[in-house]
């Protein structure tokens, strides 16, 4: 009996033993998985030649969908570059995110987590690789404050739009480019150093857990690719426009370093232990539009094989601007050749990577984890749970996703819409009057989502400014230097410093771009109309108190006086009236011309203490407004 006692007590120990191993081969290092999550920039979800594009070949991403998971439901966080990365790195939809704009540099606020904060404490070397978005130099959204060990690329969006600036930014320290003056002028393609320095990363971290995050930046941007790239020699003698050639190598190119990464992870004997991702960051842009393809020549939203379209493209909440290329690889983990239709969008990476690498995450995100879809219902221990609802506001914009359902609301003020997605994609079939009870229960969830925007701080905005000019480069400086603003003469003008903004129809994000800006005093900065994620058209209207009754004898207007035209004024009209609501009688009409001095428009004196300026066009014929300076002529 005391021996068969000694027995079962040594039957114990060793089960015990043997969980305690198990638990700490659970928790170690070694069975977390390295993360590779690669996002192209503006890439359309029927640009790869997976879903049947004949024009882009990308045997090496259709091969990444073919060996797992590809899903024709992933949704971006928003229709634009910033505010789309700030969902996906907090796991926030735009309704509770501190970037809600598209201006470039809008930070994080200084306590937001991200996914790299979140696996950085559970043991991750975080690398970042490409574009940023969520935070400009000089503010508390930068990533070295947000998780990241290193990033290198650009922290600002335009900034990124050149390949060939004179700098990088490698944790918000400048990293110099030889030979680069800017724009499409240089010697070092700034992508390569980029992505070149995600290899390095990832061969350095072999040994431990590591979490390689790659918003590159191709093929946004200007549409530059070298001539020695492998990928320009497919494309190079196509008889199609220069531009879509160019576009479509930059998609080759990407194609072709995916199947860098996949080999490298293989040479190091990590592949049964990495989890790649490949998506989009918003929806396609028609880019290259002909009499023959209107909806771009790559046709980014429109399915090759059916002809049918997503409604609109990039800027909008339409599925044009949403619908984006997704999928998952992970051999021996994610079964191959799935396609999912599983409904899910940018707020649920992050509880997605947080649960493959056993990371907590904040209580306030939005999103779902989806290890269910990828790994199976029986290894992850439970369904697959869905979302009530998806929800997005961009510009005015707000839409939400039930199920098949999609409500939108495409401006402020403007009546809500409703689709029924599974029968029409295209959105083009309104059927808000007859499912009223389903629009109002959509509707509640977008009021209940909305909460106010916090964004996150400049402490030093110069730094950030510097970048955003360095996409220009040297021919930035050579037209600052040769072409200052010029300035704005206050003879004979109502002193701008008593006029008031009363209303304006639309304005740009950015403090130095706002209407305001059009009577400051200060030629440096300008009006605006919004260009994105709203382009909006003519007429644009500003309305502007004087401070009390004045004669007005005329109207003083000065363009915009950097290097651009986009929205200087062409046909104007002023009105003056004693009430800002009511412009009755037309005070003067004129065009102005292409220059860059002062012009003066006089008219018949008039009494009042209001002025609306309607813009009627612009001087290339663009649908935008600006103006640098606005001022009155009178007493």
């Amino acid at each position: 009996m005391l021996h068969q006692s000694k027995i079962q007590i040594r039957l114990i120990a060793l089960v015990l033993l043997v969980l305690i191993s198990l638990t700490a081969s659970a928790q170690s290092p070694a069975s977390k998985p390295n993360i590779v999550y690669i996002m192209a920039d503006e890439l359309g979800y029927f640009e790869l030649s997976c879903v049947g594009n004949s024009n882009i070949k990308t045997p090496n991403i259709d091969r990444l969908a073919a060996q797992g998971i590809r899903f024709t439901q992933g949704l971006a966080g928003s229709s634009v570059c910033a505010p789309t990365r700030a969902c996906l790195m907090t796991g926030k939809h735009s309704g509770h995110t501190s970037v809600r704009s598209n201006g470039g540099g809008t930070p994080l606020r200084a306590e937001e987590v991200t996914i790299a904060s979140i696996l950085k404490d559970v043991g991750y070397a975080t690398g970042g690789f490409g574009k940023w978005g969520c935070g400009g130099r000089g503010s508390t959204g930068v990533p070295e404050e947000h998780g990241f060990d290193v990033f290198l690329g650009y922290y600002d969006q335009v900034h990124a739009h050149s390949y060939y600036p004179k700098y990088i930014v490698r944790n918000s320290e400048e990293v110099p480019l030889a030979g680069n003056h800017g724009l499409s002028n240089g010697d070092t393609y700034s992508h390569y150093v980029i992505f070149k320095a995600a290899l390095d990363f990832i061969k350095a971290n072999q040994n431990q857990p590591f979490f390689c995050y790659l918003p590159i930046t191709p093929p946004h941007g200007i549409f530059d690719i070298p001539d020695e790239d492998p990928a320009w020699a497919l494309y190079k003698d196509k008889d199609w426009p220069e531009q879509a050639k160019r576009y479509a190598a930059m998609v080759s190119m990407v194609d072709r370093q995916v199947g860098e990464v996949v080999t490298l992870l293989k040479q190091l004997g990590l592949t049964q232990n990495t989890v790649i991702f490949f998506c989009g960051d918003n929806g396609g842009a028609d880019y290259f539009p002909t009499p023959d393809l209107p909806r771009g020549f790559h046709s980014a939203n429109v399915n090759p094989e059916t002809g049918v379209s997503f409604r609109e493209k990039k800027g909008t909440l339409y599925e044009g601007g949403l619908r984006i290329p997704m999928m998952a690889n992970w051999p021996g983990k994610i079964k191959g050749d799935r396609v999912s239709d599983l409904l899910w969008y940018f707020p649920d990476v992050m509880p997605t990577l947080a649960e493959l690498a056993g990371a907590k995450v904040p209580d306030d995100i939005d999103g779902m984890s989806i290890v269910p879809e990828l790994l199976g219902e029986q290894a992850a221990g439970r369904a697959q749970p869905q979302h009530d609802y998806l929800y997005w506001e961009i510009g005015g914009q707000t839409a939400v996703r039930m199920g098949q359902w999609k409500a939108i609301q495409p401006r402020k003020n403007r009546p809500w819409e409703l689709y029924d997605l599974g029968r029409d994609v295209s959105e083009q079939n309104n059927l808000a009057t007859s499912n009223s009870d389903i629009l109002t229960k959509m509707k509640a969830y977008a009021v209940a989502a909305h909460e106010p925007v916090r964004e996150g701080v400049f402490h030093n905005r110069a730094i950030h400014e510097r970048d955003r000019r360095a996409k220009f480069g040297d021919s930035r400086q050579q037209a600052n230097a040769s072409a200052a603003p010029v300035p704005f003469p206050a003879t004979g003008l109502i002193p701008q410093k008593q006029m008031k903004l009363v209303r304006c129809s639309s304005e740009a994000d950015g403090a130095n771009r706002k209407a305001v800006c059009a009577f400051d005093g200060n030629p440096v900065t300008h009006w605006h109309s919004e260009f994105q994620p709203i382009r909006h058209e003519h007429p644009y209207e500003l309305v502007i108190d004087l401070g009390a009754r004045r004669t007005v004898k005329g109207f003083r207007y000065l363009a915009r006086q950097d290097n651009g035209w986009n929205g200087a004024f062409k046909a104007c009209e002023f009105y003056v009236s004693n009430d800002p609501k009511a412009f009755g009688t037309l005070a003067v009409k004129t065009e102005f011309k292409k220059t860059k001095i002062p012009q003066d428009i006089a008219c018949v004196p008039v009494t009042g203490r209001y002025v609306l300026v309607k813009v009627l066009s612009e001087i290339n014929n663009g649908p935008w407004a600006s103006a640098a300076e606005i001022g009155v002529i009178g007493d």
